[in-house]
Order: C-alpha cells, then structure tokens, then sequence
C-alpha cells in the first residue's frame, strides 16, 4: 500500500507535490503555540485529510497545475484565518505596523473582515479548478462547465453555511459560537454567500474573456509519436 502511494506521488508534476509539501509546511506552522488549541483540530483537520488523499484524486482526475494552484492559494488563506480561528486574524495590527493605519478604520468596518474575504476567495479561485474537473472528467463543453462551477460554488456555500447551523446545535455553544465567526452578523451566512457567488462571477468574466478561453480547460496534447522505427 505505502509503495502504491509513493508511486501515485512520484507520478505527480513536482509543481503539484511542491504545493501540497508546502502547504503541510504551513498548517505545521500555523500550529506553532496555537493560541486557539481546542479548535484547531476543526479548522486544520479536513485541509491535512484533503493533502493526505491528494496524490489519489490527483491521479484519477488530474487537473492542470494553475488549477491546482489556485486551490492551493485558497487554501493558505484558509490555513491563516485557521489559525487565529477567522475572528481574530490581526490584520490591523499588521498594517499599523507596516504602514501606521489600520484597514478597518480606512474601510469603516466594525467587524474582523478576515473570513468575507475567504468567503469570497472560494468563489474566486475554486470556479476554474471546478471548471477544469467539469470539463475533462465530465465530458461537458467549456461553457457549460463554467456554469457548472458556478453553481457548484452556490451549492458549496449553502452546504457550508448548513453544516455551520447544524454545528450551532450539536456542538457547545461557546464552540460553535467561535467556529461560526459570525461576530453579532444576523446576516453573516447570507453576505458569506452573497460574496462567494460575486467572486465566482468575477472568475466567470475573467475566464471568458481570456484569449483561448473555450480550450483553456482542456488537458494537453498527447506527445508526439517517437520516431524510432520510422525511415532510416
């Protein structure tokens, strides 16, 4: 079994083994004296479990390595916000530091931003990987593919946001209340949803009207035939 997936491992592009080396990297990192110890094993857990089987589905459904870079850049914002569990990312403290204002003040914002702007993300960088998985695998044409990504990012917000409510119920309330982030927002899951839905049309946009678009998303041409055995 081990050989099996080492070779599955080995057969990957090493830009794609890179990323997935360097993303177990920062999910370490991220743990280093976790200030929110209790969550972690919920915010990090499914991400290590995603890296651990991705040479497999890698293997069964390939994907093109910008597609897989833009899953892996998700996912280290996700890995940062992990770490402070969203609510508290002091990206404030940050820019003082680095420019003497803080960008809550600069955008008149009340709350910690950190988790709209994943939200948004998800829609933004997870259209053309769904894009790309919906056209090679599942035979649909380029356009049609695109408009399947950009349901599929509908319908992933909305599970999330059910999985978030249903997690209000079973787990503590101080858990959940932490996990959730919904800082006081009544109206949190519906702007979450609201900005993924934005980022994936903004991903829509740009995809079609990138030259070549209609073919973007297919894989690469076979090599050429060797010409050994030809005419000598």
């Amino acid at each position: 079994m081990i050989s099996g997936v080492a070779a599955m491992w080995k057969l990957l592009p090493i830009a794609q083994r890179r990323m997935i080396l360097l993303l177990l990297v920062a999910i370490g990192l991220a743990n280093v004296a976790q200030p929110y110890p209790d969550l972690a094993p919920l915010q990090h857990g499914p991400t290590v479990a995603l890296l651990l089987a991705a040479p497999w589905f890698l293997r069964r459904w390939p994907l093109s390595t910008s597609a897989i870079a833009c899953i892996w850049f998700f996912l280290l914002l996700h890995t940062l916000g992990a770490r402070w569990i969203y609510s508290y990312v002091p990206y404030d403290d940050w820019a003082r530091m680095l420019g003497g204002h803080d960008i809550s003040s600069i955008f008149g914002m009340t709350r910690n931003g950190y988790d709209r702007l994943v939200h948004f993300a998800f829609g933004a960088l997870l259209t053309f990987p769904i894009a790309q998985g919906a056209h090679r695998h599942g035979g649909l044409s380029w356009r049609w593919a695109l408009a399947f990504a950009f349901a599929a990012i509908g319908l992933g917000s909305t599970l999330y946001e059910i999985f978030e409510w249903l997690l209000t119920i079973v787990a503590a309330s101080d858990t959940a209340d932490y996990y959730n982030g919904q800082q006081g927002d009544a109206w949190d899951a519906q702007k979450d949803m609201a900005l993924a839905q934005a980022g994936s049309a903004l991903a829509l946009i740009a995809l079609l009207r990138r030259p070549g678009g209609k073919s973007i998303g297919k894989p690469p041409p076979p090599p050429p035939p060797s010409s050994q055995g030809t005419a000598r």
